[in-house]
C-alpha cells in the first residue's frame, strides 16, 4: 500500500543463519522491504536510523528468544531484550511515533496456575529469565506510555509455529524425532 517497511535483526546465531538468510530472502524481493543488520543494544545506532526513517508505526517483535537459554546466558537476555527493548521504546518516544507494537510472551504468567490465562491475570511470578526480561519490557513500556503519552500495544504470544518457525521450538523437534 505505498508503506515502505524497515527491518532489523542482528543475524545472531542462536539458530542456523542460513534459515534468516532464508526467510529474509524472501522479504528482500518487495520493493519497498528495507533491511539493516544491527543490534538493538546499539542505541545511537537505532535512534539515528529513526530519526532518518521516522516511522509512523513501529513493530517490535525482536528478542533473545529461548527459555532455556536464558538460564545459560542471562546477560543475552539483559542485553538483548531489556536494553534492546529500552532503545526501541526511547527512539519512538524521540520521533513521537503514532503507535508502538511490542511482542511480549506468554511466559510473564509463570506460575499462575488457573487456566485459561487472561490479560487482567497477574503476572509476578515470571518462572525464567526470558520471562522476567518480558515483564519487564511491559512494565517500561506501560510506564512510556503513561508519562509520554505513547499508544502502546502489547502482544502475549503463546507458541509460535509455522514453516520458517526456530527449530528449537519443540514442534520441530518432536517432528524430526518422528521422522
Amino acid at each position: 500500500k505505498g508503506n515502505t517497511v524497515y527491518g532489523f535483526d542482528s543475524m545472531n546465531n542462536y539458530y542456523d543463519v542460513n534459515l534468516k538468510k532464508a526467510r529474509l530472502s524472501i522479504l528482500k524481493k518487495y520493493k519497498n522491504f528495507k533491511f539493516s543488520k544491527i543490534n538493538l543494544e546499539e542505541s545511537k545506532k537505532i535512534e539515528n536510523i529513526f530519526k532518518r526513517t521516522r516511522p509512523k508505526v513501529v513493530i517490535h517483535l525482536a528478542a533473545q528468544a529461548g527459555v532455556r537459554y536464558s538460564i545459560d546466558k542471562p546477560e543475552v537476555y539483559l542485553k538483548s531484550n531489556v536494553n534492546g527493548t529500552f532503545n526501541v521504546i526511547e527512539s519512538s518516544n524521540k520521533i513521537k511515533v503514532k503507535h508502538l507494537i511490542m511482542a511480549s510472551s506468554s511466559s510473564v504468567y509463570g506460575a499462575n496456575k488457573k487456566i485459561p490465562f487472561k490479560e487482567i491475570d497477574k503476572t509476578e511470578t515470571q518462572l525464567s529469565i526470558y520471562a522476567s526480561t518480558k515483564k519487564a519490557n511491559e512494565s517500561m513500556a506501560h510506564s512510556y506510555s503513561n508519562i509520554w503519552n505513547i499508544p502502546i500495544t502489547m502482544l502475549r504470544f503463546f507458541t509460535v509455529y509455522g514453516p520458517w518457525g526456530r527449530p528449537d521450538m519443540a514442534l520441530f523437534k518432536f517432528t524430526k524425532n518422528i521422522m
